[in-house]
C-alpha cells in the first residue's frame, strides 16, 4: 500500500495539473476573443480609410476647375454661357402660372 505522503503528492499533482489544464483552455478562448476583435476592428479600419480615400478623391476633384462646374451644374442648376437649358413637361403634370 502506498505511504500517506505519496497519495497526497499524487493528489496535489493531479490538482495542480487540473488548475493548470483548466487557465491554459481559458487563456486560448480569451485569445480567440481577442483575435476575434482584432479582425472586427481590421475590417472597420479598413471601411474607414476606404472612406477617407474617396473623400479625399472627391476634394481633390472638386478643387478643380471641372469640379467646381460639376458641382454648380448638379447641386446649383447653373448653365454656362452660350448653354441651353430644355424644359421637359409631363403631360399629367398641371400647368404652372
Amino acid at each position: 500500500m502506498p505511504s500517506l505522503k505519496r497519495i497526497i503528492l499524487i493528489v496535489l499533482a493531479v490538482v495542480g495539473l487540473a488548475i493548470t489544464l483548466s487557465y491554459y483552455r481559458f487563456e486560448l478562448e480569451r485569445i480567440a476573443q481577442i483575435r476575434e476583435a482584432i479582425t472586427k476592428s481590421e475590417a472597420i479600419l479598413k471601411e474607414k480609410r476606404d472612406a477617407v480615400r474617396d473623400y479625399k478623391e472627391k476634394v481633390a476633384f472638386y478643387k478643380t476647375q471641372e469640379g467646381a462646374a460639376h458641382l454648380a451644374r448638379e447641386q446649383y442648376n447653373l448653365v454656362e454661357n452660350g448653354e441651353r437649358v430644355i424644359l421637359l413637361k409631363s403631360p399629367d403634370s398641371e400647368p404652372e402660372y
